[in-house]
């Protein structure tokens, strides 16, 4: 009988994929229904189930949180985010965040999202966007993720329109 993962106080690391889903210059964005950062805007995502690819996890993940189909362009990042209660770890994620674009679906929230919806560049820069400072309260390591992903889907859009001219 295998053991169950907790995401509270866990007794080791859990794997999860996130995505930057970038179309027509916005980024797609959720508002978390659930702890952590429960209320907070973040990039769509969650863990990977026991046997699960990292990219099958990905796409089951943003059908289940936004109705949207997605296909995984590349890896953007990967970090750890860990939450501390006092000197215990109360969670802790090891997170693959890649740049996406949509492939089918309709927007609409669901699964662990209480909103999800387009947000333009403004929204998530600022002057101080990096330190956490910006319309929607992204922290800093989000925003740095956006913003490598929303320049990587840049360069590969005009690397697109190069070769359809050439």
């Amino acid at each position: 009988m295998g053991r169950t993962m907790r995401r509270e106080f866990p007794e080791a690391p859990l794997v999860g994929v996130g995505a930057v889903v970038v179309e027509k210059g916005r980024v797609l964005l959720v508002r978390r229904g659930t702890e952590p950062l429960k209320g907070h805007w973040s990039l769509p995502g969650g863990l990977v189930e026991l046997g699960e690819p990292l990219l099958a996890g990905l796409v089951r993940e943003l059908r289940e949180e936004t109705g949207l189909t997605v296909e995984p362009v590349e890896l953007i990042d990967l970090l750890d985010r860990i939450h501390r209660e006092g000197e215990r770890v109360r969670y802790h994620y090891v997170i693959a965040d890649y740049l996406c674009r949509v492939a089918g679906g309709a927007l609409r929230a669901g699964s662990d999202a209480d909103a999800a919806r387009w947000v333009e560049q403004e929204e998530w820069r600022g002057e101080n966007a990096l330190q956490g400072e910006n319309a929607l309260q992204l922290d800093a390591v989000t925003v740095r993720v956006i913003e490598a992903a929303w320049l990587r889907a840049r360069e590969l859009e005009k690397r697109s329109e190069l070769e359809l001219k050439g």
